[in-house]
């Protein structure tokens, strides 16, 4: 078998991942049972397909093996309440509007429901990302783990204490109503930024995870019909601006391109466009958010035509106002790295030396380019080294592995 056939049977199961077991949550109502039932369809497929072939509709094969899976568990243990006992009595669960756990909400859509679900407030916030992220996105625990820089037990047991609440608390699968947006909104915004982060800078050794970017565009804009709120639009707008540089993050070798040397014809215009458009609505509302300004900067940066071109003052100014509402030290190094090019390197590296991020990756990436421009060559060729020792994206340790090598 082809190895470009594994890596699209891989690329199905990811994609399909946060659908199927959304739609077993619906059915079912047992995060747990779900998630089990999943995994053994993927196992299924793994099986089959290769002799059998990938089937036309291979999400909906997926969501009826997992299904059955699910039935033959609650038979097999017997012991199952009387909520497990209705689901098996529904013979069309996609189609049947009368069955017991037909969930209530604005919109219908069984990942949206699950987003809300995660993020009630009942949980830690911490925890309904997390969370979201292994039901949603799929994601393995040490890949969480990754993204928010914690050891892998601590975030299993993260994630384990999240389902169980819900359990215990009997929290709804639903969108919740008009009343209760507001106090719900923060946690499902932070959970689809990650969720977009996690596949566009994706923790693993695979590439861009696009799967996970168009969910999580799909279901921001699906919030933002929910509520007139300008965070939303901000989130979309930096989604969409971001993504509309994909095209020209990655050269044909494979390794990444920095946003200083991409081919800039190559960004999607028609992105840019609608971000942009978003940005001034969020500018005309005049109620800025960390959203609404990282949005903005990335506008500043999507205007330029050439990255000479850079309103690099601007860009400080507004990273000046992102730490007054989101004052933390990840603002503080990309500021940095804009500092660098207003005040030079010197000064940028003053602050860089000061944040308290010796485990973050970007942190030694900024200093290796810092020194390097400072001409401090073997101090950069050691924080690159400590740099790749943190990442796994293969595109990115391309990347830093030939700016190492270049220098004297």
């Amino acid at each position: 078998m082809p190895a470009d056939f594994d890596d699209r049977i891989a690329e199905i199961v990811r994609a399909e991942h946060g659908r199927v077991v959304a739609t077993l949550i619906r059915r079912f109502g047992d995060i747990d049972l779900a998630e089990d039932a999943a995994a053994d369809a993927l196992v299924t497929a793994l099986e089959r397909w290769p002799a059998d072939g990938i089937p036309p509709n291979p999400g909906a094969w997926l969501t009826t093996t997992a299904g059955n899976k699910a039935i033959d568990r609650i038979r097999r243990e017997g012991k199952r309440d009387a909520k497990h006992q209705e689901a098996l009595m529904i013979a069309d669960p996609e189609h049947n509007e009368g069955g017991p756990h037909q969930p209530t909400g604005p919109i219908s859509d069984d990942r949206l429901r699950l987003v809300f679900t995660c993020c009630h407030p009942a949980l830690a916030l911490e925890n309904r990302v997390a969370l979201t992220l292994r039901l949603l996105g799929g994601l393995t625990v040490a890949e969480i783990a990754h993204a928010f820089l914690v050891p892998e037990t601590t975030m299993a047991q993260r994630i384990t204490r999240a389902k169980q609440k819900i359990k215990n608390a009997n929290i709804p699968y639903r969108v919740p109503s008009a009343e209760d947006l507001p106090s719900r909104l923060a946690g499902v915004l932070a959970v689809l930024y990650l969720v977009f982060n996690e596949g566009y800078l994706t923790s693993g050794a695979a590439g861009t995870r696009v799967d996970l970017c168009e969910e999580a565009v799909r279901l921001t804009r699906q919030v933002a019909s929910l509520v007139d709120e300008p965070e939303v639009l901000g989130l979309l707008a930096l989604m969409l601006l971001t993504e509309a540089r994909h095209p020209a993050r990655v050269d044909a070798a494979g390794a990444l391109v920095t946003l200083d040397k991409q081919d800039r014809t190559r960004w999607d215009a028609a992105l840019i466009d609608e971000g942009h458009r978003l940005v001034r609505r969020c500018l005309a509302l005049n109620r800025p958010g960390p959203y609404q300004l990282q949005a903005a900067i990335n506008a500043v940066h999507t205007d330029a035509l050439d990255a000479s071109m850079t309103d690099w003052r601007q860009i400080v100014q507004l990273y000046d106002q992102l730490l007054r509402v989101q004052p933390n030290p990840i603002v503080e190094l990309n500021r940095a790295v804009a500092v660098a090019e207003v005040d030079g390197p010197a000064v940028a590296l003053s602050v860089v030396e000061r944040l308290d991020l010796a485990g973050y990756h970007a942190w030694h990436v900024t200093r290796a380019e810092l020194l390097r421009r400072l001409e401090r060559d073997a101090e950069a060729r050691d924080a690159y080294d400590a740099a790749l020792a943190l990442v796994e994206n293969e595109a990115e340790r391309a990347h830093l592995v030939s700016r190492r090598d270049s220098l004297r």
